[in-house]
């Protein structure tokens, strides 16, 4: 069907008359229903013999290697609870470097003596074969090597995907080449918790604890995305092949009122809202938090932490459901983290700390963090990660879609830096200066009103325009992209403050061995590395162009675009971290650097030619038909002699001059866009192509969509395509 103005007022029509929500009464989650379609703790304590159970347990909990000679009797167990919820297939579920999951279904028929028999053995649990030929390799492989392997993980629990006529049984997996090479994002990060755990164990016993068997590392991703009339999104070519809006005029009212945040959620919304959280509830993922975010129709929704690898696998089930259920409700659910130009857009604050298996959070500052000189290892060996692999870490959120988000005064900026707060930045300063620090007493907030009670202050504020802010117990990386997989930024963060702390246990070692006690080398030793890395410390405005100045004196980098942020990866100093800490082959870094090229270089591609195709069949012809109109109006004003005074037309001849200028605009916009894509075709360098668009292509869309705006706010309604921003933001 040919979409015209007049489809776009019947739509509009039948979205504004769609009536209420059905109102079901309470209907909301129940503790008995948590996890019930979960592989849980209390499922294998129930189905399992205990000496299986200890087994896998210490496997999940302790990071034991897992114990083969148990695998028949836990697929055994599985298959039996899975067939039990109706489930007829089986999945190694797993995350290639698309981004995004990935799953082969098998049944776990099987014919024996001709007969058919439902079976599900152990090296069927813990090992699977899918094609790996056309996932990315970025030129890892050659299509004709097509074998790969999937692998149990254990430590994320196994669930249920219902399906219309029966379930799924996905099993969290890795995935590597035939020859060992990681293929997927969750190998590299199951790698960096065990360097982290190794490296943060060390640190523990000098201190004399030696209770601690394991570190681990926790996060928690804070999720944000727009939701608009699926109507509208199958209106827009540029929303469905894209994710975002290639063109677009502002709207007269968007999000400047602040009326949005925190705001009352609309009935259609929330039971959208309750729906995916009871289908989250039922696979084990803790959903906490939901509210209005600062856009029209954009929304929050934050999980309980979780382990990493853990917190990572419910990341990419919290926006699979989504998806599936807000197109349950009629909606379609934007991840991208720029979909309207002008308009805050999305992203994913990832809360990152670690604990020792004793369940002490390594990163609490206690009541007096001037005193507890363990933490404050942990916290400058962050900084110093930060400091000296900053870089890497901007590479870990690059994406032509986070581009248009990061320094846009609603997301931190393409710096990185960290944020500690008055009363932490007091005390390393103390430090560094060889001060005596005084004891620093709780604050308490008093509100003044009796019938209010006192609040404890926290040790740090938010500060919403830091990159990397320490906010209490944990460091909030805000700047990770809301489509984006969370897997890279942690795998990065984890080996980054692993190696940190292996130089700073070198230096209290020796310095240890040279006489001094565990507190003077300490003090020592965090005196010289608060003094490094006081370049990466930033408690002001991060949005600011003094900032950026600032910055700049410090030595810090500022890389605004994907296609140069990507050279941090193959950085030798980088790169010899990562394989230091067992992280990386370098074969593995060269496949994931040569990946996010690949992906960068067709993201614009696809953004170009989705532009050009939009504005050559749909926005001129509209621009066509209302010139002609303009030009029938004209012709019949100047025949009307002797009833209209000559120039009488003046001001439609001065809209179809605009109409005029903006349609030629918009052609000379659209011939250059193409001639960088022209001038890509004929180079075979990846990461020269990459800057070639980095430099050329992302600045050209953004600027080519101007004149299609502009004409936006002059065709009249009735011909205009397209479903606008006061629509598509403000009806729902």
């Amino acid at each position: 069907m040919s979409v015209n103005a007049s489809t776009r007022h019947s739509i509009l029509y039948k979205i504004a008359n769609n009536g209420h929500v059905p109102f079901e009464g309470l209907q909301g989650q129940k503790p008995s229903q948590f996890g019930i379609n979960t592989f849980n703790d209390r499922i294998m304590r129930e189905r399992l013999p205990k000496d299986t159970y200890k087994k896998l347990q210490d496997t999940i909990r302790r990071g034991d290697k897992l114990d083969m000679s148990i695998a028949n009797t836990v697929a055994h167990a599985m298959k039996e609870w899975a067939i039990g919820k109706g489930v007829t297939h089986f999945t190694h579920w797993f995350q290639p470097q698309t981004g995004l999951t990935a799953e082969k279904h098998d049944a776990f028929l099987e014919v024996d003596n001709g007969e058919m028999i439902e079976r599900f053995k152990g090296d069927q649990l813990v090992q699977g074969e899918p094609d790996a030929s056309s996932f990315p390799s970025g030129g890892a492989r050659t299509t004709f090597e097509a074998r790969g392997y999937t692998m149990w993980d254990p430590s994320s629990p196994a669930f249920i995907v219902e399906g219309p006529k029966g379930g799924i049984l996905c099993i969290p997996s890795v995935f590597i080449s035939y020859t060992g090479e990681a293929l997927d994002k969750k190998t590299p990060l199951l790698r960096s918790m065990d360097a982290i755990s190794r490296s943060a164990l060390k640190v523990l016993q000098l201190f004399g604890n030696t209770a601690a068997t394991r570190v681990i590392t926790t996060i928690g991703t804070e999720q944000e995305y727009f939701l608009i009339d699926k109507a509208f999104y199958h209106m827009r070519p540029d929303l469905q092949v894209t994710g975002r809006t290639l063109l677009g005029a502002a709207p007269p009212k968007d999000q400047q009122l602040d009326d949005h945040y925190f705001g009352s959620i609309k009935e259609r919304v929330l039971a959208f809202m309750q729906d995916a959280e009871n289908e989250l509830y039922k696979l084990g993922v803790p959903a906490k938090t939901r509210h209005n975010e600062v856009a029209p129709h954009q929304f929050e929704i934050a999980p309980i932490f979780a382990e990493a690898n853990v917190g990572a696998d419910r990341n990419q089930i919290i926006m699979e459901v989504l998806k599936k259920v807000a197109n349950r409700h009629g909606l379609a659910l934007l991840l991208h983290e720029k979909p309207f130009a002008r308009i805050n857009g999305s992203g994913k604050h990832n809360n990152w700390s670690i604990s020792d298996s004793e369940g002490n959070n390594l990163l609490d500052p206690g009541k007096t963090p001037e005193q507890n000189l363990q933490f404050l290892i942990f916290l400058v060996a962050t900084l110093r990660a930060v400091h000296q692999y900053g870089g890497l870490l901007r590479m870990s959120i690059a994406s032509a879609g986070n581009d248009h988000r990061l320094g846009a005064n609603e997301a931190p900026p393409a710096i990185i830096s960290v944020f500690l707060g008055k009363r932490l930045s007091t005390i390393l300063d103390d430090i560094k200066e060889g001060r005596k620090t005084k004891k620093v007493e709780d604050y308490i907030i008093d509100l003044g009103i009796s019938k209010l009670p006192s609040i404890l202050q926290d040790n740090t504020d938010r500060n919403r325009t830091s990159p990397f802010a320490f906010t209490g117990e944990k460091f909030e990386f805000r700047a990770i992209g809301s489509s984006a997989s969370v897997s890279l930024s942690n795998t990065i963060l984890s080996g980054a403050v692993a190696d940190s702390l292996d130089i700073m246990t070198a230096d209290l070692e020796k310095t240890m061995d040279e006489g001094h006690s565990i507190e003077e080398a300490a003090l020592k030793i965090l005196q010289k590395y608060i003094k490094e890395t006081e370049p990466i410390r930033f408690e002001g405005n991060n949005y600011s162009e003094e900032w950026e100045k600032e910055a700049e004196k410090r030595g810090l980098p500022n890389i605004r675009k994907t296609g140069r942020a990507l050279d941090f990866f193959i950085d030798q100093e980088n790169m010899d971290m990562l394989m230091r800490q067992g992280i990386f082959r370098e074969s593995e870094i060269f496949s994931r650097y040569n990946t996010k090229l690949e992906q960068y270089i067709t993201a614009l591609e696809i953004e170009a030619q989705t532009f050009c195709d939009m504005v050559k069949t749909k926005i001129m012809p509209a621009a066509f038909a209302y010139q002609k109109q303009l030009l029938d109006v004209i012709r019949g004003m100047n025949d009307m002699q002797g009833m209209l005074e000559a120039g009488a037309s003046q001001t439609q001849q001065r809209i179809l001059k605009a109409i005029v200028d903006q349609i030629s605009a918009l052609t000379d916009s659209c011939d250059k866009v193409e001639d960088v894509l022209h001038k890509g075709e004929a180079m075979d360098d990846l990461g020269a192509k990459a800057k070639l668009f980095a430099d050329e292509l992302a600045g050209l869309l953004d600027e080519a969509r101007d004149p299609a705006d502009q004409l936006e706010g002059i065709i009249a309604d009735d011909l205009w395509p397209l479903p606008k921003y006061s629509e598509m933001l403000f009806v729902l």
